[in-house]
C-alpha cells in the first residue's frame, strides 16, 4: 500500500474525474492520500472530496502566494502590511478553524513561504516585496498556531525562503509539531535536511526526483524514516509530459529504491508508516 501525502483532487484540472483518479490510483496500490488546499474555498473542497472517499484526508490552509491577494487588498487600502488582521482576514483564519472539527482534516497546510517570482500565476501584477514576505510570515505564524492548538499535523512550502522559513519555525516552534510536520517537496538544501532531522520533521519527495539531479544526490541523505512520497498532482509529472496523478507515486517509488539501492516493498512500507505517523492517521 501506498500513501500520497501531497495530491491537489481539489484543483480545477481533476474537475468531474475525481472518482475516476482515485480509482486508478488504488488499482495502482495508492489507498491512502492527503489533499491540501491553498486558500478557504480550495480546502473547503478538499474536505469535501475526503468526506466521500475511504482513506483520503483534507489538510486545509492558506498557500503564501495567495496572501498576496491580502497584500494587494491592503495596499490598494494604505494599509501597513506588518499590523494585526483585518476583520476579513480574521475571517479567513475562523473559516480553517471550523474546517479543522472534520475529523477527516488531519493537517494545516499547505503553508509557508513563498519567494519564488511565478510566470504562470492569476495575479497579473505578482511581484515580489519585502512587505508581502512579512505579511507572509504573519499568516504562517497564525497557521502554526491553529495546528498547535487544534493537535493537527502541518505540511510546509518553502521555496526560495530558507532563511525566512528556518527562522520563523525557530520562533514559533512547540515539540506538539515533533513527528508532525513535513517539508513538502523539499528543497535540496543540507540546512532544511539539519532543521528536519534536528526537529524531526519528515521530507517530501516529488516526481521531480526522476530528472533532478541536485535532488537525487539530496535523497541519497535523507534517512528513509524521514521520508514519504508525494505527486504534488496535478504538478511534477515524472515525465515532465503530462498532467500528474497520484497513481504515479509507484513510479516515484521504484526510482527511489533503485537510487537507495533497497526493495521497492521495504520503501513502501517505510514511507507508508512514515505518511501514517505524521498525520496520525489509518
Amino acid at each position: 500500500m501506498f500513501f500520497d501525502t501531497h495530491c491537489h483532487l481539489n484543483f480545477g484540472t481533476f474537475n468531474g474525474r475525481v472518482e475516476e483518479i482515485v480509482d486508478r490510483a488504488r488499482q495502482a496500490g495508492v489507498d491512502q492520500i492527503v489533499i491540501p488546499g491553498t486558500d478557504v474555498p480550495t480546502s473547503e473542497k478538499a474536505v469535501a472530496i475526503a468526506e466521500k472517499f475511504e482513506g483520503v484526508f483534507a489538510a486545509v490552509g492558506i498557500h503564501p502566494h495567495h496572501v498576496f491577494e491580502v497584500f494587494k487588498a491592503r495596499k490598494q487600502n494604505f494599509l501597513s502590511q506588518r499590523g494585526p488582521f483585518l476583520e476579513s482576514e480574521k475571517n479567513s483564519i475562523s473559516s480553517l478553524s471550523k474546517l479543522l472539527t472534520n475529523p477527516k482534516v488531519v493537517a494545516i497546510g499547505e503553508v509557508g513561504i513563498d519567494r519564488h517570482i511565478y510566470q504562470k500565476t492569476k495575479y497579473p501584477d505578482y511581484k515580489i516585496e519585502e512587505e508581502f514576505i512579512e505579511l507572509q510570515k504573519i499568516f504562517l505564524k497564525e497557521q502554526i498556531k491553529l495546528a498547535i492548538k487544534h493537535n493537527k499535523s502541518l505540511i510546509l512550502h518553502s521555496r526560495e525562503a530558507k532563511n525566512d522559513m528556518l527562522g520563523l519555525l525557530e520562533s514559533v516552534w512547540d515539540r506538539k509539531l515533533e513527528g508532525r510536520t513535513v517539508f513538502h517537496c523539499c528543497e535540496p538544501d543540507s540546512e532544511l535536511l539539519e532543521f528536519a532531522k534536528e526537529h524531526k520533521m519528515f521530507v517530501g519527495v516529488d516526481g521531480d526526483v526522476i530528472y533532478y539531479k541536485e535532488k537525487q544526490e539530496f535523497i541519497k541523505n535523507v534517512q528513509m524514516e524521514m521520508l514519504v512520497l508525494e505527486t504534488d498532482s496535478p504538478f511534477l509529472s515524472p515525465d515532465r509530459k503530462f498532467s500528474n496523478e497520484p497513481k504515479n507515486i509507484k513510479i516515484i517509488a521504484e526510482f527511489i529504491a533503485s537510487l537507495l539501492n533497497c526493495s521497492i516493498d521495504s520503501l513502501k512500507k517505510q514511507t507508508t508508516e512514515n505518511a501514517k505517523r505524521l498525520f496520525n492517521c489509518g
